[in-house]
């Protein structure tokens, strides 16, 4: 039998973790689960946490540029993604004018620049 492994979380890198932490949480209705100045998590009933860590001299990614790579991206599915983009946009998620996919997803960066994507399916 080959083990399996299962995903128990993801972390970014970033300048501010809390601050991100903020961000993701409101976004996503996570709730703070450990927080440091150098380390917070998010986490809810998914059993797949969300955490960010301080990065000394972090560089934002560069979308859809690779100078700076994105190196991942988060996906949510969103059942209204005009709404939704409109609360990420609130809560300090910036548009990029580059949008790909013909309208299926929509591509924003987070505050940290980091991009994501909100999709419906």
């Amino acid at each position: 039998m080959v083990p399996g492994a299962v995903l128990r979380g993801v972390t970014l890198d970033c300048a501010d973790p809390q601050t991100l932490a903020g961000f993701y949480g409101a976004l996503t209705g996570m709730r703070e689960l450990f927080s440091t100045d150098e380390f917070a998590a998010l986490t809810d009933d998914s059993g797949c946490d969300l955490g960010f860590q301080r990065v000394e001299g972090y560089r934002a990614p560069q979308w859809p540029g690779q100078d700076v790579p994105q190196q991942f991206h988060l996906d949510f599915r969103a059942d209204d993604l005009d709404a939704m983009e409109e609360l990420a946009l609130e809560l300090g998620a910036a548009k990029p004018d580059h949008q790909p996919g013909d309208g299926r997803w929509r591509v924003l960066l987070d505050p940290a620049g980091h991009p994501f994507c909100l999709t419906s399916s």
